[in-house]
């Protein structure tokens, strides 16, 4: 057991102390652009449509995690119908076989160019903002006429390509995806209630 005063404990402080600080300056000054995704999200389920995630690595997670909260639940406070979200992820046999073929930086613009409709909605995940095969996947979607929202750190060049920003004001990649996690939660509780609070009728109170 390591002591309070010790250089592990005093380190395993600081990192969540950093941690929460992030996630609280973000609740305090760019909180508005969370609200305008969880809106857009909320009309284009309600419209029919879907949602398509895309990111490497823990943002591929990410990705996951959030198709997995939209098409099971976030919340047992109330049953819904499940929402159609994918993962643009998951697929090791395309993924690998494009890449292999193509190269990687096409992985997700292809699927969204196979998959995509006018209406539906791409998310993009980059901790640096910089991810080129989620730019090229941002960009064909918004050729096809989909909407589309970007979660990254500060600074990076897909957020002036997105109709929606979400920014993390830091550059520490651990505490980005730490604070993008809070993020996601809040973005899937939010369409949640804004469909589905009242019964499984949709309506819209966001």
């Amino acid at each position: 057991m390591k002591t309070e005063d010790s250089p592990v404990h005093r380190q395993a402080r600081a990192h969540l102390k950093e941690s929460a600080a992030l996630t609280v300056k973000m609740a305090d000054l760019n909180l508005l652009p969370v609200l305008t995704a969880a809106e857009m999200i909320a009309a284009c389920f309600r419209a029919g449509n879907k949602v398509m995630l895309c990111g490497n690595g823990g943002s591929a997670a990410d990705c996951q995690h959030v198709a997995a909260e939209f098409v099971s639940r976030l919340t047992r406070d109330f049953d819904r119908p499940a929402l159609p979200a994918i993962a643009l992820t998951t697929d090791s046999s395309f993924l690998t076989a494009f890449a292999n073929d193509c190269g990687y930086e096409g992985v997700f613009e292809r699927q969204i160019d196979a998959l995509g409709k006018p209406g539906d909605i791409v998310i993009g995940i980059s901790t640096s903002g910089n991810s080129a095969n989620v730019i090229r996947g941002i960009k064909a979607a918004k050729l096809a006429e989909m909407k589309t929202i970007g979660l990254m750190g500060a600074a990076g060049s897909l957020g002036p390509l997105v109709d929606c920003a979400i920014e993390v004001p830091s550059k520490n990649t651990h505490h980005i995806q730490e604070t993008l996690l809070a993020v996601e939660h809040t973005l899937c509780i939010l369409v949640e209630q804004a469909l589905f609070k009242n019964g499984s009728s949709p309506h819209s109170d966001l």
